[in-house]
């Protein structure tokens, strides 16, 4: 697995031929990436109604990441990720009740109400947070990775953190023990350009993320992270690898967010027209209904279906989200460990 060259000024690695999608595929990919876009947009309406508090940070723009990933791994595989992460949450297979519930505090959430946005898990679905230390959960996705060797499965890790988190001491403390252990994790940089609010020119001294395992003969790849296809098929190319015993990899993901870093931030270090443009011309969404229209898999119709299929579900699930009650008092006392 050879790194690609960066490409530079905001643009694209180039997928060559990419992997052909059946009409199922196609329509799954769909489905999953309008469920996380339709759901992050009704939690930006929440946050702004005063449903959610505290902090929100939005996937709308990366969600051909998480969807591609998730078509090319299997159950028992492992999910880790920051505090970007209701997308991972859905594609996962999480209840988008449950994760809303979460996100407004109510006692129906994944963690009871007492996490939020950013802490939420799920031992059915493999997922292992959310976590809101920026790249502290890079060492815990490698330890759970030398929990799969340990035990002798063939389970791989999943470990998401973003541009900015790579620039993080612990990161690199974590790539280290994954190669000299051969462990199965794949580190999956979500570069979507900016971290809170700078560009990667202004703070990283090297921009090709890829590369960043290079000191530890840690392979890295740059792939279209708005293009579901690609993903998938460098997400196979890099599982196969860690079921095989052959250690971890990078897998650098050129994403864009459309919103700020979090709900609070204006996002005025970059131009609309940047924005716009990205939407026009590499939206993940829109590549996958263009596809399905030209080659003649579905009908305009069937697409406005779908669409009224998924409102629906993220509506129910803020409704939930707004009438179930809050945590019991009593919960201030439980997942607490006490003094003796």
């Amino acid at each position: 697995m050879a790194a690609t060259s960066h490409t530079g000024n905001g643009q694209f690695p180039d997928a060559g031929t990419p992997v052909q999608f059946t009409r199922d595929e196609e329509l799954t990919a769909y489905r999953e990436m309008l469920l996380i876009r339709r759901f992050e947009e009704k939690a930006g309406q929440l946050y702004g109604m005063g449903f959610i508090g505290g902090f929100c940070h939005l996937y709308i723009g990366q969600e051909a990441v998480v969807v591609g990933m998730q078509m090319a791994i299997k159950p028992g595989d492992q999910v880790i990720t920051t505090y970007r992460d209701h997308g991972h949450m859905l594609a996962t297979g999480m209840d988008a009740k449950g994760v809303m519930a979460e996100l407004t505090g109510r006692s129906g959430g994944y963690s009871r109400g007492k996490g939020g946005s950013m802490h939420m898990f799920s031992k059915e679905k493999n997922f292992y947070g959310g976590h809101g230390i920026v790249g502290a959960n890079v060492p815990l996705g490698a330890g759970l990775a030398f929990a799969n060797k340990y035990r002798g499965n063939d389970n791989v890790c999943l470990t998401y953190f973003g541009d900015g988190a790579a620039n993080q001491g612990q990161v690199y403390e974590a790539f280290n023990m994954a190669k000299l252990w051969h462990l199965p994790v794949i580190f999956i940089i979500e570069n979507n350009r900016y971290a809170m609010g700078t560009a990667i020119e202004r703070a990283a001294a090297t921009t090709d993320f890829s590369r960043r395992g290079a000191s530890f003969d840690i392979p890295g790849e740059q792939v279209d992270g708005m293009d579901v296809r690609a993903v998938r098929a460098a997400g196979e190319r890099a599982v196969k690898r860690a079921r095989a015993g052959e250690g971890p990899c990078i897998l650098e993901m050129l994403t864009y967010r459309y919103r700020g870093h979090s709900m609070s931030d204006p996002a005025k270090y970059r131009t609309r027209e940047e924005v716009e443009r990205v939407r026009e011309e590499r939206d993940p969404i829109e590549r996958v209904r263009r596809r399905m229209l030209e080659a003649g898999m579905i009908k305009e119709d069937e697409l406005k279906k779908i669409d009224g299929e998924i409102r629906s579900i993220v509506n129910a699930a803020a409704e939930f989200a707004q009438n179930d009650p809050e945590p019991d008092a009593s919960e201030l006392w439980t997942d607490v460990l006490l003094p003796a």
